[in-house]
């Protein structure tokens, strides 16, 4: 007996999906099944407008090219802390670990500018001027360093997010930041469906690979074989 193409449980699924539609087609039907059977869950990088077959394949082959994190080099300066329990984000001189925090400061995005404009540590240029390049962070745990004060300067290690250049103090939270603000859940029917993003190669490339005319011959025979999917798999096979 030759071995079930669709699973019951799939099948299941599949009838209520086509159910919901006004004229389902073949195509979004075998996408839609594509989707259950190989376990897909197309994610959108919005950034890049590049859909990859999930987010943990999105992570993995972004990552490769550096477009997830960075691991960044900051310093907490000595004298009394800057920030407090209450604040939520702070700004983050590079050369001395000067930080000026949302609640301490009444401008503290322009003091940090005039800061590391005058900052003698500073030997950075661009065009011949100082560069202003400061960090920025939302990350409670990355604030927290700040809170406490040192007796003497010190160097840590921290996360930049390669997407906006926000610092955090673990992976696991610029991984978090990542996927909740940049990666965006599609279906396989809607990735078919559009035209404004690319897919990624390694998910054009399965994709491609499940598009076959005796593959998606197997699915329709398949569906054939029960009552609740003959009118459907008529109408496909008389629009052929």
């Amino acid at each position: 007996m030759t071995a079930s193409l669709i699973p019951p449980n799939i099948r299941k699924e599949l009838l209520e999906f086509l159910k919901k539609q006004r004229s389902p087609e073949l195509l979004t039907a075998y996408l839609f099944f594509l989707e259950k059977k190989l376990k897909l869950n197309p994610t959108l990088f919005v950034r890049d407008k590049l859909i990859f077959s999930s987010v943990e394949s999105a992570i993995t082959l972004l990552e490769k090219e550096g477009k997830v994190w960075r691991e960044t080099e900051i310093k907490i300066g000595i004298g009394p802390p800057s920030v407090n329990e209450q604040t939520k984000k702070i700004y983050i001189c590079p050369h001395t670990g000067k930080v000026f925090g949302d609640n301490t400061h009444p401008n503290p995005q322009d003091a940090i500018y005039d800061w590391v404009s005058k900052c003698p540590e500073n030997t950075e240029r661009i065009g011949g001027v100082k560069a202003k390049r400061f960090f920025v962070s939302e990350d409670k745990d990355v604030i927290r360093n700040y809170i406490k004060p040192q007796r003497e300067p010190i160097s840590k290690i921290v996360y930049s997010s390669a997407v906006t250049g926000k610092l955090f103090n673990s992976k696991e939270a610029v991984l978090n930041d990542f996927v909740q603000n940049f990666l965006k859940p599609m279906t396989l029917v809607e990735v078919q469906n559009q035209n404004r993003y690319q897919m990624h190669d390694s998910f054009l490339n399965l994709i491609e690979k499940q598009l076959q005319e005796d593959k998606i011959a197997a699915f329709v025979e398949e569906l054939a074989d029960y009552e609740e999917f003959l009118p459907l798999v008529t109408k496909w096979v008389e629009s052929e």
